[in-house]
């Protein structure tokens, strides 16, 4: 499970160009990915002495493409109503840090994989699916990517890695600590994730 959530993040980024309309999820989507291409592969960017700018550069163009508010709403559920502004804002903070530090890694050992976008599919009036499959030597992997409307454009809020949500992923994993638990003690599960104190 970890190995394929591991890859959502890195194939998010590597995705073959597609001629689409200038608004569409697609089209937006591959913005992003051809700006962290241009990342990836820029010489003066290049070796260890370079990697954290690499990093830095790659967070920047994650915030433009996802929207963090709508995934940690979505990943929390009916447990998001639970939490009081100031936590609501801490949780997304804390989340996109968890998520940048699982995955920030894996997206910078590009390897030249090749993803084939096939189409984009409307979930509701203000939501779409962009199914991708990527194409490994071993097998070929269905990733899913959906995105929401949003005032800045498209966004996205989930990943689907052969089925599998990221954000359900999550939510069953935040879910079962605030069982038993308050926000404020998932909060501080986070920081001690992401190494931040309150």
């Amino acid at each position: 499970m970890k190995g394929l959530l591991a890859a959502v993040f890195v194939m998010i980024f590597l995705a073959a160009p597609l001629v689409a309309g200038a608004d569409t999820p697609l089209a937006t989507v591959q913005m992003h990915v051809n700006s962290v291409l241009d990342v990836l592969r820029d010489p003066a960017l290049k070796g260890e002495s370079m990697k954290k700018r690499r990093q830095d550069r790659i967070r920047t163009i994650s915030e433009k493409m996802f929207d963090f508010a709508e995934l940690s709403k979505r990943t929390l559920a009916q447990s998001w109503n639970g939490f009081n502004d100031r936590q609501k804002k801490e949780f997304i903070e804390l989340y996109k840090s968890v998520l940048e530090s699982a995955y920030i890694d894996k997206i910078m050992a590009y390897t030249d994989e090749k993803v084939v976008f096939q189409k984009e599919s409307a979930l509701s009036d203000k939501t779409s699916e962009v199914r991708t499959v990527i194409l490994t030597r071993k097998a070929d992997i269905p990733i899913n990517y959906r995105v929401i409307r949003t005032d800045s454009g498209w966004r996205v809020y989930d990943v689907v890695v052969e089925g599998v949500s990221l954000v359900s992923n999550y939510r069953s994993q935040f879910r079962e600590i605030l069982t038993n638990k308050t926000p404020d003690d998932l909060l501080e599960v986070l920081r001690k994730k992401v190494g931040t104190k309150a």
